[in-house]
């Protein structure tokens, strides 16, 4: 049974129990059930409110600042909502995980992007943000004069989804109109506000507080691969290899490049905490598999999940290594592979899975269909992805270099004026190249790197020469920290690595604690997932609260708004003109987030 029946058959059971407990007048009168939602209702607390409220000229100008910011977002809300709908209805994307009913509960552990791991502070910063999103309301109540009839909290099964302060709605109706905007936009207001302190909080003394520390983070061994085969897995650190120190990703191939022995000493750093880390030496017997592949590759190689494939000889050469493997291939474009599944005879270089057609390697008159094949760059040979990265990252932008490449059984060549690497200012082709040979994904270690540097970066940090930070006009954006903080827990979709659940124990290994805030030792990492989770959450719960649609607030602060307009024109049914309005786009926006939400699964197919 998977996970989302199982969930379905628990909210049955629950709505069942409290139907029969309710039915039976079990449940206090505070409680009130409709199938798997409950309310919990109270009047404590209004002391409280009244006492917060006390300096009204503070919380009116505070407020008064608020509706300008939702405003300006409901706005961006309506055109990216419109914008995005017309689009996927034209131009149906392909489904992805977002798209899955399970992602669709605020259920951390069911929910894709939402991990277990960190299911506390996920909790946390959404308690956080439903009392100051509920609380604003509370307070601006009492700033206007509107009596609160009660509060409490809205529960899916136990699982709390919302706040709510209920105004009296007689008294509610006796408050100008700016009064009530001001009311409906003080939850947005407090959400956005936290969400500042929580951002400079974490992109402050937080993220200065953590480094990456030297070598390389596993995330992962491939099954039956070398590395796996001498014990190394998730939560090591590589250190060095030989006897030469491995400061990163980049270092540990070089080393593992530079040896063509098969047995090679490993040194590692494993463990949780600087307290319980062990160091220890492994010796891993290398041997050469295909790990992966890409579809259409020319060997016609497919490897499934957990499968490996071991390369015995090349041009009946035995190897064992990449290095082997580069030298059995010398300058021959083509090599004879021989692998447990029979023998191949395949063109060797580095494939590439697009060229963008407006790139500097198709502006050469190259073919732009996947498949095409790199086999030498300015004279030098190129045998795989690494060989081809090397390559360009020693040229210039505007350099011209001659491209050599297989595509459609024949070797062809292209003079290519090289455009600027967006990455590192080197040389671009315009290309995505998938890592191997020849479309396959060969290894003789056999190990998956966490990108330990690159999250760094994304957070402001300094991640060090392997991190792959923002680029292009997005990096100097001053809203560049809102657009990290919506995509890093799906930053397997946007960024291509994979989803950032915090910085949970199986990853302390891969950072050193110092700084501002290096006293709390591993503390840094608690805090630093609450400052990002919270950011995150009241973020989300803001921009979601400005969609001009009843109930939301930004549907409240539509109709305020519109009255407002309206009561200028010389209209006779200014109610019905307010009506008709507020409500096409409050439909508008629904049918926009139902194409965004299900339009690619009923659509894309």
């Amino acid at each position: 049974m998977n996970t989302l029946l199982w969930v379905l058959v628990g909210l049955a059971a629950y709505s069942a129990a409290a139907l029969y407990l309710s039915q039976r007048g079990l449940l206090p009168s505070s409680v009130r059930i409709q199938g798997p939602f409950t309310t919990v209702h109270t009047k404590r607390g209004r002391d409280l409110i009244n006492w917060l409220a006390t300096p009204k000229r503070f919380w009116r100008a505070w407020t008064n600042l608020g509706v300008g910011v939702t405003l300006v977002i409901m706005t961006g809300m309506f055109l990216f909502l419109v914008v995005q709908g017309v689009a996927i209805v034209q131009n149906p994307p392909a489904p992805s995980s977002v798209n899955q009913p399970q992602n669709f509960l605020v259920i951390p552990g069911v929910n894709d992007f939402l991990p277990l791991s960190v299911a506390p502070e996920i909790v946390f910063g959404l308690l956080v943000g439903l009392v100051v999103h509920e609380g604003g309301h509370g307070i601006l109540c009492r700033v206007e004069g509107i009596d609160i009839e009660s509060m409490g909290v809205f529960l899916f099964t136990v699982i709390p989804l919302g706040a709510f302060v209920q105004p009296d709605e007689e008294s509610q109706r006796g408050v100008s109109r700016g009064g009530r905007t001001r009311m409906f936009a003080a939850g947005v207001t407090n959400n956005f506000f936290v969400t500042v302190l929580a951002f400079a909080l974490l992109f402050g003394p937080v993220i200065g507080s953590i480094a990456v520390a030297p070598g390389m983070a596993v995330q992962g061994a491939y099954d039956g691969s070398p590395a796996a085969t001498a014990g190394i897995a998730q939560g090591d650190r590589i250190t060095a290899v030989e006897g030469v120190p491995v400061g990163n990703e980049t270092a540990l191939e070089s080393a593992l490049l530079d040896s063509d022995k098969r047995t090679v000493s490993v040194e590692l750093d494993g463990g949780e905490s600087a307290a319980d880390r062990e160091s220890r030496a492994v010796d891993v017997e290398r041997s050469l598999v295909v790990a992966g592949s890409v579809e259409g590759n020319p060997a016609n190689v497919s490897v499934a999940d957990g499968e490996r494939i071991t390369v015995t000889r090349v041009n009946g050469t035995a190897v064992h290594t990449r290095a082997g493997f580069a030298d059995a291939v010398g300058e021959d474009r083509f090599a004879e592979l021989e692998t447990d599944r029979g023998t191949v005879t395949v063109p060797i270089g580095a494939y590439l899975t697009q060229v963008s057609p407006d790139g500097p390697l198709a502006q050469s008159g190259a073919p732009t269909d996947p498949g095409v094949i790199v086999t030498a760059v300015a004279g030098e040979r190129v045998v795989s992805s690494a060989d081809l990265t090397r390559a360009l990252d020693a040229t210039d932008p505007d350099e011209t270099v001659t491209v050599e490449l297989y595509h459609g059984g024949s070797i062809e060549t292209h003079e290519v004026t090289l455009g600027e690497n967006p990455q590192d200012g080197s040389g671009f082709l315009g290309v995505n190249i998938f890592p191997g040979t020849s479309g396959l994904l060969l290894t003789d270690f056999g190990v998956e790197s966490y990108p330990a540097g690159t999250y760094l970066e994304l957070l402001g940090g300094d991640g060090g020469p392997d991190a792959a930070g923002l680029s292009g006009a997005i990096a100097d954006s001053p809203l560049a920290t809102v657009y990290v903080s919506l995509v890093l827990p799906l930053a397997s979709l946007v960024l291509g690595i994979p989803n950032f659940p915090g910085f949970t124990t199986t990853v302390f290994n891969f950072y050193s604690v110092g700084g501002p805030l290096g006293g709390l030792g591993t503390g840094v990492f608690l805090l630093a997932n609450v400052s990002f989770w919270m950011a995150w959450i009241n973020l989300q719960l803001g921009i979601f609260n400005c969609i001009p649609g009843y109930p939301l607030d930004g549907g409240r602060i539509l109709r305020t708004s519109v009255e407002a307009v309206v009561s200028r024109l010389p209209v006779s049914d200014r109610n019905r003109v307010v009506t008709t309005i507020t409500t096409s786009i409050g439909v508008t926006m629904l049918l926009s987030l139902l194409v965004l939400v299900f339009g690619p699964t009923l659509l894309g197919g």
